[in-house]
This record gives C-alpha cells, structure tokens and sequence, in this order.
C-alpha cells in the first residue's frame, strides 16, 4: 500500500465565497412595467389588470444586455420589494437599484399611495408591497412569465420612511419575506412600531442621526426595539440625514430643508456608507454568501454605529483524524467536506472515509454552515502521515470479509453502523483474518481497526 500525507489547514475557497451570487457578473439592469390586481379593494395606480385593485409595479432585473423588457440573465436570482417614502415616486430610489441590480437582486417598486392629496394610505400600501411579493412568486412558476424560474426562495422587504414602516406591516401580514430592511422608517397608521413585534425575521435598520424628518427616537429606534428576533441590527449613520437615502427629490428635500439640523456628511457619503453596511447584509440573507455574513459582523465602517443581536463569532470547527475516518465534533446546520479545493460530491456529514486508493499529498478541508454564516476548519491534527497498511476484500462482501495486514496479539476491530453504534466486534491475531459477516443486515458499516496502525474503513456488506 502506498503512503500519503493529509494536511488538515485553514484553507478558504475565495473563489466560490467572494461574489454575493456566483452569477452576479457583468450584469446590466433590465425593465419591466407590470400592474398586478386585488379583487378584494379598489383603487390604486395603474390599468389593465381586471377589476379590483391596480398596483402598477416596476420591477428592475439582472439582465445580459440593459434594455426594456429584455430576457432576466441566466441563473435565479433573490427578490426585494421596495417601499417609497411620502409623497415619493419609485424613480427616487434608481440609486438603489443601480447598486443592487447588478449584484443579483430583483428589484420590484410598487407605485401606489404616492400621492400628497389625497393622503396616502399606509395600510393599502403594506397591502400592496406584500401583494406584489406573493404575485411576483406566483410568476416564477408561470412558464409564460418573464420570470419563470428566475427566483429563488428568497425575498426581501424593504422601504424608505413610509415605505420602510409600510414595510413592515407587510412583513408582519405576510410568510413570504425571509428579511427586512429599512431605511429610516417612519411610524404609520396603523402602527408601524406595533406591528414589528410580528417580524419574525432578520432585520436591519439604517438611520441617520441628524434626520429630522421622522426622528430616530420616536421612529427608527422604537421599530427596531419592537422586532423580536434574534438577528436585528441598527446602524446608525452619524451626521446623516433623512432623504439622503435617495437621490435628491422636491417634497422630501424641501421638507427635510425645514425640520433637519446639523447633517454633516453628503448624499453621496450616506449613500457610499449605505451601500457598504448594506451589501454584505444582503449577501448573507439573501444570497448565504459566508463571506458575506464575516464581512457585514467583523469589519467596522468609518461613519457608522453599528448596535447587533446577531451573534459576532462563530465556533471554531476542529477536525480530528482516526485512521482513514475524519471527523468533527463541531455542531452545524450542514457540512462539506472539500478535497484540494473542490467540494466533495456527496460529502455532506460530519464525518469523512478517504478511500484506500490515495497516493501523494492531498488537502482535506470541512465548511460547517451554521444558522449565522460558515467557518472552515481552522486546525492541525496531529497526525499528519499516515501508512496504509490494510488490505480487505471483496468489495462487497458476502458472508465473510477477509483482512490483510500487520496485526499484533493485541489487535482488535470495531464494525460500526454509519450512527457510530457497535454491530460486531473481535480480535486479529493473524496476519490473514476472517471475519464472519453472515449475521450483519446489508448497508454501509465503518470497520475500525485498532492495532499497530489505527485505521478506519467503510465497508459494503450485500447478502
């Protein structure tokens, strides 16, 4: 039998954990005007939809080439629904779009409640937005959609100052939304603050401190101390204001003009930091990019007060190494084990049989995934040779499996199921062993053997 090396390092996959969506390259922004209806109400923005309710949406996608109505890129990609702010039109926020779009995200801006008179409703308008969220799902499984198979699971709510409590209240009416996001939201009727206490899910708030238009005291801080889930993070934007979030429009700015003091930093600076608190956010939530996750908890941002929940370390993951059997202790929410590189195809417990026919150096490595980002492993076993020694055969094996190797007086085997339970155990006291397999139920066993060389095999048994 041959002799090879197994080193068990740190070793991080930058190419499969840098980008936000493996697909998300050279994308360009594509457009779409859909008006989606809700027999149950009237009114709304928009025509053609039928009877009811007319909720004109304009939704913005991953494209290959930029353009109206132009195919959605290949790959599927995660949803938001965004909410706009008092008397705001969705053209305010091209901003967001522009950055998120060309990440992976589907954007969708439902057009209702914009108006100044009459006064808009914040109840029809979470109605809309959670609306819009569940027919836009219904249109990735219609083959005659633009956006047949193009979303993931995934979907997002988010809004700016009415839109962002909008925002909530459709979060708290709907299972749909898997994260929320608000940008400075505003307290609405009904209540916005109340109804966070519904929001089940990952949340983040971003809130400038000098924004006098809905103060983060009586608006952004009440809503995000509402939210009960375990993962909720504020940041606060030090010296921004309210509108800076969009790009520049009459009635927010003229507004801001006359209750807002001491704003020190520019639209474009609240929009870079934006931007930057907010891009890793998504890319864990959204896209469950790990990096993602360590980017958005580990690494602080020059102009922004950043308050969590959401845990800050993540376990350590140790694997240990007993003859050809790699293990690990670390609990997760799912493993995959990688072989120089590559993910293992099928490799997804907690342990790992490196099979017998291994000749040269190879790197073994296991990303454990837990409900807050991933880690790989991070340590050295202490064995870092192995000789290979054994020799069984036949491969299955029937009533009895044979064993060749170097045994002592003092050797013995364990013959495990693939839950660690101990089936059959005996001793090898000859350089040729037999052992009766006749009784074992056909399946998948771990033979370990303890003698002079410590070794562990999976093993086939088929009667």
């Amino acid at each position: 039998m041959s002799v090879f090396k197994i080193f068990l390092g740190l070793f991080i996959l930058l190419g499969i954990l840098v980008s936000p969506n493996a697909n998300a390259q050279n994308l360009m922004v594509g457009h779409t005007t859909v008006t989606f209806n809700d027999p149950s109400r009237t009114g709304g923005f928009g025509s053609g939809a039928g009877l009811g309710r007319q909720i004109q949406t304009e939704v913005y996608y991953p494209a290959a080439t930029a353009g109206e109505d132009v195919m959605v890129a290949t790959g599927t990609w995660p949803l938001i629904v965004f909410g706009h702010g008092f008397a705001m039109n969705w053209d305010a926020y091209s901003n967001i779009w522009e950055q998120l779009v060309p990440l992976g995200y589907i954007m969708a801006f439902p057009r209702t409640e914009s108006t100044l008179f009459p006064a808009p409703s914040h109840n029809d308008f979470g109605l809309d937005i959670a609306i819009v969220a569940d027919k836009l799902t219904e249109n990735g499984q219609n083959s005659s959609s633009l956006f047949y198979q193009k979303l993931t699971d995934y979907i997002c709510v988010m809004g700016h100052s009415m839109g962002g409590g909008a925002a909530v209240l459709a979060a708290s009416q709907s299972t749909l939304f898997d994260a929320y996001v608000g940008l400075a939201p505003a307290e609405t009727s009904p209540s916005a603050i109340s109804a966070a206490a519904a929001l089940q899910i990952p949340s983040i708030i971003l809130s400038g401190s000098n924004d006098g238009v809905t103060p983060p005291s009586q608006n952004h801080l009440p809503i995000f101390e509402a939210i009960p889930h375990a993962c909720k993070s504020f940041a606060n934007l030090i010296g921004g204001g309210h509108c800076y979030f969009a790009n520049s429009n009459f009635n927010c700015d003229f507004g801001e003009a006359t209750v807002s003091s001491g704003i020190s930093i520019s639209r474009a600076q609240q929009q870079n930091l934006t931007y930057q608190q907010l891009t890793p956010w998504l890319a864990y939530f959204l896209d469950r990019s790990c990096t993602g996750y360590e980017a958005f908890i580990s690494y602080p941002i020059p102009g922004i007060d950043l308050t969590t929940t959401c845990p800050t370390t993540l376990p350590n993951v140790t694997i240990s190494l007993n003859g050809l059997l790699l293990s690990t202790d670390t609990p997760g929410l799912s493993y995959q084990w990688y072989l120089d590189g590559s993910p293992i195809p099928g490799a997804t417990n907690d342990t790992l049989v490196i099979p017998t026919n291994f000749s040269g150096t190879y790197n073994f490595n296991l990303l454990v995934n837990f409900e807050y980002g991933c880690q790989f492993s991070n340590t050295i076993a202490d064995l870092t040779e192995l000789e290979l020694n054994y020799q069984f055969y036949p491969i299955p094996a029937h009533d009895y499996l044979e064993l060749i190797g170097d045994f002592e007086t003092s050797s013995n085997y364990l013959l495990q199921n693939m839950q660690g339970q101990v089936i059959q155990a005996g001793s090898l006291d000859t350089k040729h062993a037999q052992i009766n397999v006749s009784s074992v139920k056909t399946g998948c066993y771990l033979l370990q053997i303890r003698a002079k060389h410590n070794a562990t095999f999976k093993v086939l048994i088929q009667h």
